[in-house]
């Protein structure tokens, strides 16, 4: 093993060790579990909040255990550990890894990772490593691992320590009450209940209000009659990003429009001009339509992961780029001698100046619809938001 230098800088020996660690607690850390088979073919494994990564060419990563650790000791006679970074819902097993229990694998379910490694169920990824270097730091070791086989396994809010607990990363809430405009919305939802039910079921479609919340555009009523359902819950939400929400964008002024621009897919000239060219036939029409995306995407799991309060950046990330590949789709030029299948025709629903703005959406349309079919589904979806908007302007 290597010696690190350990010099005691002057003043040092006045650190108080309580206050070190109070200090230092103030820094919530991940919780992973390091696993490996010892030499003598049982599984051992110790909890550690010092995992890092250290060099991606070649891959390295380090975790830190104490000299003393007797299950450390344990683990170093294998010849690769795998460190499991834990989920939110997995302190009980954080827990009895770092109990002094004699066989902290009882009623733990795992599966060998490719170099043998324990790989515990329900862990966010696992990363297996042959041992790089170990390294004397002080009272720790600083384990160097060369990575051999990753993975994430449940993509999922890990875990955390923090301040002496556990406890987990919580994003900005995105539930109902947590942003005004989202309120009034569900309001003036409300009133335009009747038109959007009836239109629904005089023509056997999904249909839903949308209101536009922040960066968002948000489902905040649905009345769904089609076969197959196709709109999302309420409270399911999608990024205000090109191509999408165009039609919240037919009154608003150059700024608002370059700022809905500069959060496209992909900032190329051509892209750009392309979301730029769809909004002013959505302005020109009164009305945005999208023709049927590819079905084997899941849309709705996309929205629902984008929409929850456990929303990871990989989710939005996903959202997003399911949003791009879609981009081709929207505002289709309509040629009278062909047919359609329309994935959703949205129309703007006009109210007074100061409530968030509110649109209405059908969806669930069959295929192989005429020109003129799509065009009395527009007329039908726009008398539908001229009555709801009347009743808003009361």
């Amino acid at each position: 093993m290597t010696q690190l230098d350990t010099t005691v800088a002057m003043g040092d020996e006045d650190i108080d060790p309580a206050l070190f660690r109070e200090t230092l607690g103030h820094y919530p850390t991940g919780v992973a579990v390091v696993t490996g088979i010892a030499d003598d073919g049982t599984p051992a494994g110790m909890v550690v909040g010092s995992f890092t990564s250290v060099s991606l060419d070649p891959p390295l990563v380090a975790f830190l255990p104490t000299r003393e650790s007797g299950s450390f000791a344990r683990l170093r006679t294998g010849k690769t550990f795998c460190v499991n970074v834990l989920a939110s819902d997995q302190e009980q097993t954080c827990r009895r890894f770092a109990s002094r229990a004699e066989d902290k694998f009882e009623d733990v379910a795992w599966s060998p990772a490719p170099g043998g490694a324990p790989i515990l169920d329900g862990a966010v990824s696992w990363i297996e490593c042959t041992y790089q270097d170990v390294l004397e730091g002080g009272d720790h070791y600083i384990v160097v691992g060369r990575v051999r086989h990753l993975s994430v396994a449940r993509p999922s809010l890990p875990l955390l320590f923090f301040q002496g607990g556990y406890g987990r990363f919580a994003p900005p809430s995105l539930v109902a009450p947590s942003h005004p405009d989202l309120i009034h919305a569900v309001r003036l939802a409300e009133l335009a209940r009747h038109d959007i039910e009836q239109l629904s079921a005089a023509h056997g479609v999904d249909c839903a209000v949308l209101a536009k919340v922040g960066g968002d555009v948000v489902f905040v009523l649905t009345s769904n009659q089609s076969e197959e359902r196709t709109t999302p819950s309420v409270g399911h939400r999608v990024p205000l990003i090109p191509p999408l929400g165009s039609v919240f964008l037919r009154d608003a002024s150059e700024g608002e429009v370059q700022e809905w621009l500069a959060r496209a897919p992909g900032q190329g000239v051509a892209t750009v001009e392309t979301f730029r060219r769809n909004l002013d036939r959505v302005r020109e029409r009164g009305f945005s339509l999208s023709l049927m995306p590819d079905p084997s995407v899941d849309r709705i799991s996309l929205m629902s992961d984008y929409s929850s309060t456990d929303r990871l950046p990989k989710h939005e990330r996903l959202m997003k780029q399911m949003i791009a590949d879609t981009a081709a789709l929207y505002e289709p030029d309509l040629d009278p001698d062909e047919t359609y299948h329309l994935h959703s025709i949205v129309v703007p629903v006009p109210g007074p100046d100061d409530t968030p703005p509110i649109a209405m959406r059908m969806s669930g349309l069959p295929a192989g619809a005429t020109t003129g079919q799509v065009q009395e589904w527009v007329d039908a979806l726009s008398r539908a938001a001229a009555s709801a908007a009347a009743r808003l302007c009361r």
